[in-house]
């Protein structure tokens, strides 16, 4: 099917990017979100975004504005009831994220795809609550998504073979990266990141060595762009807390379970960049202190 209008869900760091990037590509795109004040925090998100992608010179002003012309919000699902594709990106609470698709279903017509953007829980449970189970799927995305090349999308048992190649024809105008995967806990990349990441953390309880020194031998032993607790910071310790629970409860793996001190951490409110405070300590714009 043509997808021209674009549903998003949610206007927080991810639903705002993935906004701008349907926007940019040329789709008319329609967000949703619980009040005006996230909404004008979404609105700033998008702003501060375009600016910088101007400013590297990898757009004109011309075309921001355009792309930003594209994009319209507000607080009422039935404002998306004539999309073609509607993209979930709310908080990353499976009851959350069951009862949008439950609205929306009452809402839109049956060829709409339906599709979320979580990281980790299990597609088909929110499949099986609307009359289009063969037209929904997982649509990852990845943060900051203007940034990102890679989109995951998920095939769910009862995911069509057409809906697939109709999100892998989606993705590709956006000018990312489709891969497919099974819908498996983590789906391909936190599949194998997550327990990499807990790893990490053990490995710093065990007095192995030092988060610093942990991130120096990875960034330049293994030639990643970050180091896992500057990772864990960047993303936030109670999301990482929260993907380890779900990973625990699927395949039961100690590997899989959250150490001790993730769980103290967050107990403690010290979740990363966002509180200030992680595995390192952040300044009030983010930056990592001495």
């Amino acid at each position: 099917m043509a997808i021209e209008r674009v549903g998003v869900v949610g206007f927080g760091a991810m639903g705002s990017g993935i906004a701008q990037v349907c926007a940019q590509a040329g789709y008319a795109v329609r967000v949703r979100e619980v009040d005006q004040t996230a909404i004008d925090r979404g609105w700033k998100g998008v702003d501060g975004s375009l600016a910088r992608i101007v400013k590297a010179g990898k757009m004109t002003e011309a075309d921001a504005k355009a792309a930003r012309g594209r994009m319209s919000a507000g607080t009422s699902l039935g404002d998306l009831g004539d999309c073609d594709l509607i993209i979930e990106a709310v908080l990353e609470v499976a009851d959350v994220k069951r009862k949008v698709f439950e609205e929306l279903d009452a809402i839109c017509p049956p060829a709409t795809i339906f599709c979320s953007n979580t990281s980790s829980l299990p597609i088909v449970d929110m499949a099986i609550r609307t009359k289009r189970p063969d037209r929904f799927a997982g649509l990852h995305f990845f943060n900051p998504a203007p940034v990102m090349q890679l989109v995951e999308v998920v095939h769910a048992l009862t995911t069509s073979d057409e809906t697939v190649e109709t999100l892998r024809a989606f993705v590709a105008k956006l000018g990312k990266t489709p891969v497919v995967s099974k819908d498996v806990a983590g789906f391909i990349v936190n599949r194998l990141l997550v327990p990499y990441m807990l790893d990490a953390i053990r490995a710093l309880e065990q007095g192995i060595a030092s988060a610093d020194d942990i991130d120096t031998a990875v960034k330049l032993g293994l030639r990643h762009p970050m180091g896992p607790f500057e990772l864990l910071d960047y993303t936030g310790l109670d999301i990482s807390l929260h993907v380890g629970e779900v990973f625990f409860e699927e395949f039961k793996e100690p590997r899989m379970a959250p150490p001790p001190l993730l769980r103290r951490m967050v107990a403690a409110g010290h979740l990363g960049r966002k509180t200030g405070k992680g595995f390192y300590e952040y300044d009030e714009k983010g930056q990592r202190r001495p």
